[in-house]
């Protein structure tokens, strides 16, 4: 996760401002933007890589390792960290590719992974004997295969965007920017992070194992719903960003009000299936979508400062000290409420900042 935060704060915050500069005719800042997000995951991955191998054992302890554990978590983390670069880079370039015009060929690289991965599992982990590692190998040559195949579009010269020499020395302005609007997407992950570690100890003192394994089930049913909601969100973002740089306030609007509908539909129905297995979801679900929508809404269009505001506020402003708080009054259920009343919390802000934004898009339309 924590490597996927660094992959996505350059992937999302280059993407986003590729959207931008595209809707603003302004190419030759796009390919310098392409070429800088190709040196930037590679500084990043290969930094990131190198930090976590020097402290493994002690990184695995932190999130949860036991003695009976490590030497498994050990075993898959070395080879997912020595391919460290090219998840930062295969992640980076999909993002790019649904900037440039191309969401289908990244659902194509995102699913042949997936299939691939599939395959190579089995044939690895069984046949090859090699277990644990064998999935770990399997993962990064999945992703090396996808990256191979993003780098030939990228490099074909009859694109709009494409590689092309004298792009790949960084730019301060483009990492700055990339940096300041990829930094809610990392914050989130990041804080995503310890908010599972606090949850964990939280029940492990007030609820014991039962309590946590309850817990692993409800969030691994949330997450399936979260990612149609991740997914909306990223296909909103081409669009709203590219709009916002054309000066296209309605169409931005638009895209703003469909993605907000059917995420909170989706949630909707995350929150249905709770009324009938309340044990699987969180009963105040439904408002989650619309949260999670605009604090993306406010990062396609480059407002970083209002992204990550929100995105702090909903898992480190509310969650966090809820999570700290509640416990010492109601024990196992303070753990539980503590999500849905930052959900609360977190979605009248959005709420109200989106409203404000709204206005101002109205003012100057006018």
């Amino acid at each position: 996760n924590l490597s996927a935060a660094f992959g996505a704060m350059v992937g999302v915050g280059a993407s986003t401002l590729l959207s931008v500069k595209l809707g603003q005719k302004d190419y030759s800042t796009a390919q310098n933007i392409l070429g800088n997000v190709i040196t930037l995951n590679t500084i990043i991955g290969i930094i990131f890589g190198v930090l976590m191998l020097l402290f493994i054992d002690p990184i695995l302890y932190f999130f949860g390792a036991s003695d009976a554990t490590i030497g498994y978590a050990r075993d898959y983390m070395v080879i997912i960290l020595l391919g460290n670069v090219i998840t930062h880079m295969y992640l980076g370039l999909n993002a790019m590719l649904r900037s440039a015009g191309h969401p289908q060929k990244a659902m194509y690289a995102t699913i042949g992974t997936v299939i691939i991965n599939t395959i190579l599992d089995p044939l690895f982990i069984y046949t090859f004997d090699m277990g644990i590692q064998g999935a770990a190998i399997a993962t990064v040559l999945a992703q090396m295969m996808a990256l191979s195949w993003q780098l030939k579009i990228f490099s074909n010269k009859n694109e709009l965007i494409h590689l092309r020499k004298g792009t790949f020395r960084l730019q301060p302005k483009i990492v700055s920017n990339t940096l300041a609007i990829g930094l809610s997407p990392f914050l989130m992950n990041l804080c995503a992070c310890f908010v599972v570690i606090l949850i964990n100890k939280g029940l492990q003192k007030h609820g014991g194992d039962l309590a946590i394994g309850a817990y692993g089930i409800a969030n691994r049913v949330v997450f399936f719903f979260v990612m149609i909601v991740m997914g909306l969100n990223q296909g909103m973002q081409p669009i709203a960003g590219y709009n916002y740089g054309a000066r296209q306030f309605d169409r931005v609007n638009r895209v703003m009000r469909l993605t907000i509908y059917a995420a909170t539909f989706v949630t909707t129905a995350a929150f249905l299936t709770g009324a009938f297995i309340p044990e699987l979801v969180a009963r105040a679900f439904p408002i989650v979508g619309f949260q999670m929508v605009t604090v993306n809404f406010f990062q396609s269009i480059g407002m970083a400062k209002k992204s990550i505001f929100l995105s702090l506020t909903r898992q480190l402003l509310f969650l966090i000290p809820l999570l700290l708080v509640l416990p010492h009054f109601f024990g196992q259920t303070g753990v539980w409420m503590a999500a849905p009343i930052s959900d609360t919390l977190s979605s009248l802000l959005a709420g109200w900042m989106l409203y404000r934004q709204f206005q101002l898009f109205k003012k100057e339309k006018n």
